[in-house]
This record gives structure tokens, sequence and C-alpha cells, in this order.
């Protein structure tokens, strides 16, 4: 019996269902959207500050300690091309940092909704709670209480006792 795709998809692992050279837009923009934020990640350490540090120290090292056949990039000049690389580094981490900027705050809306529907039902729960309380405070105002039931058949026992001794008189005049 040959299988259809939908058979296959639905039987086989996630990872293979889905064909390398074909990927979804939501799939490849959640990729880049997750370089992004790697990318912003990064740049947010100081191993990134301390590696530009000494990348950069390297550079101005090399191009001014070096003999002039070797250097490729002149002091003379204010090291041009270090500033070319540089400027090109700012202006793709600035983007860059701006979209994992923007998925946070996306990811944050959505944890903000989520709890304040958490919140919604927590007090709806506590007032529920709350009625059944006074429910139950109702309840038991309207229960007898040790007090009451003892103070009841104390005055039921001297009731009795009198009801006997006045037996007990009537039968001795008799």
């Amino acid at each position: 019996m040959a299988r259809g795709r939908q058979d296959t998809a639905l039987d086989a692992p996630k990872g293979l269902r889905t064909p390398v050279l074909r990927r979804t837009p939501v799939e490849s923009s959640d990729r880049f959207g997750r370089f992004t934020e790697w990318i912003a990640r990064a740049m947010g350490t100081p191993w990134f500050v301390l590696g530009l540090t000494v990348f950069v120290i390297a550079w101005m090292a090399w191009n001014t300690l070096t003999p002039k056949g070797w250097r490729f990039d002149s002091a003379d000049l204010g090291f041009i091309t270090l500033t070319l690389v540089l400027s090109l580094q700012a202006s793709y981490a600035a983007p860059l940092i701006l979209l994992a900027q923007n998925r946070q705050d996306d990811r944050d809306r959505v944890q903000i909704e989520q709890d304040r529907q958490r919140a919604e039902r927590n007090l709806a729960d506590t007032e529920y709670l709350a009625r059944e309380v006074v429910a139950l405070r109702l309840a038991v105002r309207d229960m007898a209480t040790k007090d009451f039931i003892r103070a009841e058949l104390r005055s039921l026992l001297e009731d009795l006792e009198k009801s006997e001794s006045g037996e007990g008189e009537q039968a001795a005049r008799a």
C-alpha cells in the first residue's frame, strides 16, 4: 500500500517531516529571529568587547610594527580599512539588535497577556472562595454551639429533677 504525503507527515519525526531545501516563511523568519537574538546576546557580553578590543589592537599593531610590504592598512591614513570594517560591523549590528528587541517585545506582550488572563482567573477564584466562606459563616452561625447545647441539656435536667421531685411529693401525699 502506497503511503500518501499526509501519512508520512504524521508518523515521521518532526525534524524529518520538513524537507531541508523547502522551508516555510515562518520557519525561516524564526531561524533568522533566533540568529538576531544570538547576535544581540553575543554583542552584549564582556567577551565580545574584549575580543573586539584584542582584534583592533592586533590590527593596529600589525599595520604599524610589521615591514611596509606586509601592511594592508596604513597608519598614516588613519587605518581607513579598520574604520570601514568597524563601521560595517556597527551598521549590521544595530538593525540586528533592533530585530531582536522587537522579538523580545512580542514575547513580552504575549507573556503580559497570559499574566493578565491568569490574574483574572485568580481573581475569579478568590471571589468564588470568598463567597463560599461567607456562605459557610452564615451556615455555621445558625448551627448550635457546644455551649448552647450544654445550657439546653442543663435546663432539661433541671426540669426533670423538678418534675421527679414533684412526683415524689405527690406520691408521699397519697
